[in-house]
């Protein structure tokens, strides 16, 4: 019996490593930013963190995988996408199931143009839609109801964007939220774990945590 696993297509594979070892110079990129990055606007916070690959570690995107070929969603919705590493293992979860579509966020024009080549490089940019701009402006456009959502941009942002697309959150829908030691996203955590809410939610100890929660 042969077995689909777009991982281990080699394009994919080079694009991740190549990708994870640029991501180790994060730290001192994000040492340059200064103390007054976090009072940037969204656009300007992206320009300046252009070079910051910020991504979800290697466990998490398969983890990412193996929720989405579980799941199998027609409309996978990634609010953060950076350089795509995480739109990899979604779109190649995407592509094994034979179904399905990844719209993904970002602000950075830098970032999408170097995405949109490795999208190309590594066969999966037919199964991706790049959203150009702010995630609460664009996403309201997206076709067909999200049925997984990724939530890994700015973390003060993740609860506005739930909340933006809750109303098309269909029972059964997975919310996965990355960071979750992050201060900024507290208020989405105390959110997705109130039951009145209406998520069953909870934590995964993969790097600095991931939340996956379940609409009810």
């Amino acid at each position: 019996m042969a077995f689909t696993n777009t991982l281990a297509d080699p394009r994919v594979d080079a694009a991740l490593k190549l990708m994870f070892g640029r991501a180790e110079q994060d730290e001192a990129a994000l040492a340059r930013l200064g103390a007054g990055f976090a009072s940037l606007s969204p656009q300007e916070q992206a320009d300046a963190a252009a070079e910051i690959y910020i991504p979800i570690s290697a466990a998490g995107g398969t983890l990412l995988y193996n929720l989405v070929r579980a799941v199998r969603p027609a409309t996978v919705v990634e609010f953060g996408m950076s350089f795509g590493i995480s739109t990899l293992y979604l779109a190649a979860a995407v592509r094994d199931n034979g179904t399905g579509r990844v719209f993904t966020t970002e602000l950075s024009k830098d970032k999408i143009a170097a995405a949109r080549r490795t999208f190309a490089d590594a066969g999966l940019d037919d199964l991706i839609t790049v959203l150009e701009g702010d995630a609460r402006e664009t996403l309201p456009k997206v076709d067909g109801d999200p049925e997984f959502v990724l939530l890994d941009g700015w973390k003060d942002l993740c609860l506005p964007v739930l909340r933006l697309l809750e109303p098309r959150l269909r029972p059964g829908t997975l919310v996965v939220a990355d960071d979750i030691t992050m201060s900024d996203l507290r208020p989405y955590l105390d959110y997705v774990r109130d039951p009145a809410n209406g998520y069953q939610s909870v934590s995964f100890p993969i790097e600095d945590g991931m939340e996956i929660s379940c609409r009810l």
